[in-house]
């Protein structure tokens, strides 16, 4: 087992040989740390924690009672053999339940970025990637291939179907049903509903007076009216007056790719 000196680990807690672990750092009682997997320092790895090979911790990372992380994706006909796994940031908060399973692609990870906060009971499935300071409420529901920007908030019971983005700065209501992209500072609820920009999340994340109104005319440019969503956000990025901003023009830029189509919004004027 590479172990640093100056840690704690638990007489009933079940560590490999061949797992590292970080100076500093701490597992509980009847954690189970399988081989190969690392951790970083300062970790907190709490009782009856599960870390299945293939995980990545970086410093200061907080895994609470019962969470799994790195377990198998829950994919029909999955080989058990492949080898694959998930990387954590450093300053994550896992809280009691969450499971993150691995990426189905030999070689590739599940990411959770830096900072994050996963509530208790949420699950991220194989091959998401969250961004830096994401948070997941309890209960949220993110699917296989699922990309969620920095600073994201998903309240709780809220559902994110595979092969969606939700963009940076943007919020899910607790309890929504996203199946569909979400584009950055936009806030989304009900099934696939848009409903106008994050504005408390863009006051707390510091942006200047300049980017919020940049970015309420391209929101109104691509949403007030219906129609095709790409094809006005392209319009628009044609415009001297949509887009001015870094912030806007990422906005606009976002709609030039995806899979899942987006989040519609009723307003018609």
């Amino acid at each position: 087992m590479g172990l640093c000196w100056r840690m704690s680990i638990h007489s009933t807690a079940l560590v490999s040989e061949a797992a590292t672990v970080g100076e500093g750092s701490t597992i509980g009682p009847f954690a189970l740390i399988e081989e190969g997997v690392i951790i970083g320092k300062s970790c907190t790895i709490a009782g009856h924690a599960i870390l299945r090979k293939g995980t990545i911790l970086g410093d200061s990372v907080t895994v609470d009672s019962f969470a799994v992380v790195s377990g198998n994706p829950q994919s029909i006909g999955f080989d058990g053999s492949l080898q694959s796994g998930v990387v954590v940031g450093k300053g994550t908060i896992i809280r009691e339940g969450v499971t993150i399973h691995r990426s189905t692609t030999v070689g590739e990870n599940t990411v959770i970025g830096e900072n994050c906060f996963l509530m208790a009971q949420s699950h991220v499935a194989h091959d998401a990637n969250l961004a830096n300071e994401v948070v997941l409420a309890n209960n949220v529901m993110v699917a296989g291939h699922v990309v969620i920007g920095e600073k994201v908030f998903v309240g709780g019971g809220a559902g994110i179907h595979q092969f969606c983005r939700i963009g940076a700065y943007a919020m899910v209501a607790g309890n929504a049903s996203v199946a569909a992209d979400v584009p950055p500072y936009v806030m989304t609820a009900e099934r696939n509903m848009a409903h106008g920009l994050n504005m408390v999340g863009l006051r707390r994340g510091g942006f200047s007076k300049a980017d919020i109104s940049d970015l309420k005319k391209c929101y109104r440019a691509v949403y007030i009216g219906g129609g095709n969503l790409k094809k006005k956000a392209a319009e628009a990025a044609r415009e001297h007056e949509f887009g001015k901003t870094t912030t806007g023009s990422l906005f606009l830029c976002f709609f030039e790719a995806g899979k899942r189509g987006f989040v519609q919004s009723g307003l018609s004027d």
